[in-house]
């Protein structure tokens, strides 16, 4: 088997049932190596649907079973991402400012500076890739972790129970519903990134701006500052 059919959700779903949503929703929000490439959106609701009454009895899941599959790994898998977080400040601040973790380090505390903690945390739980690294981010930039276990479960239960249910609702409308399954995953991926989308062409924008005036030196001991470190000072 290849590893992109290892990966599809139907076979997925075929295979392990609601065990599938559990596993792969926990590890795509708490294992930044591996949630990248794993479904989230596009497993949920096909996972909705297989509850439904279109799909015949031998595939058919229980609805209870993959809502508490669904809300358990997301919520499970977020605090991992948190705590892997905050087991990462140690080893940045014994690295040297340089590099492409560093770099996305600085943009992980650009996207908290601009939000604010909990509305980045909100928010980057509806956003393909940007649900995987939201938690380590949080944590590593020292966000309160019982402010953070707070909205990542209101938002970790609203992203997955509502996806599980969009894809129940689709199954119970017949079998033409199924039909508008793909387009509704379509939709879903689109309408998470288009914000990240529109976010990096106004960043763009800004970054081509004719600079008005001389930069401004930084202080000393400001550059050597750790996103981690200037994090923990802005929630303080």
């Amino acid at each position: 088997m290849t590893v992109a059919g290892a990966l599809d959700p139907h076979a997925m779903l075929a295979r392990f049932g609601a065990w599938a949503v559990l596993v792969v929703v926990f590890a795509e929000t708490g294992l930044p190596a591996l949630g990248v490439f794993l479904p989230g959106d596009t497993l949920l609701l096909p996972a909705g649907l297989a509850c439904s009454l279109s799909v015949p009895g031998a595939g058919r899941l229980s609805l209870p079973l993959v809502l508490l599959c669904a809300g358990v790994g997301s919520l499970a898998g977020a605090q991992i991402g948190f705590w892997l977080g905050r087991r990462g400040v140690r080893s940045m601040r014994l690295r040297q400012p340089e590099g492409r973790r560093w770099d996305r380090m600085q943009r992980a505390e650009a996207l908290f500076a601009r939000y604010g903690p909990r509305r980045a945390v909100v928010l980057g739980r509806f956003v393909p890739v940007i649900r995987t690294l939201v938690h380590p981010a949080a944590g590593l930039l020292g966000m309160p972790a019982a402010s953070f276990t707070l909205w990542q479960a209101v938002a970790g239960l609203a992203w997955s129970q509502s996806l599980v249910l969009a894809g129940y609702t689709l199954g119970e409308t017949g079998r033409h519903g199924a039909a508008y399954l793909a387009p509704a995953v379509a939709a879903v991926v689109v309408a998470g990134v288009l914000p990240s989308a529109v976010q990096w062409v106004r960043a763009r924008r800004a970054h081509r701006r004719p600079v008005e005036s001389d930069p401004v030196e930084p202080a000393a001991g400001v550059a050597s500052q750790s996103p981690s470190d200037a994090g923990r000072a802005r929630w303080r």
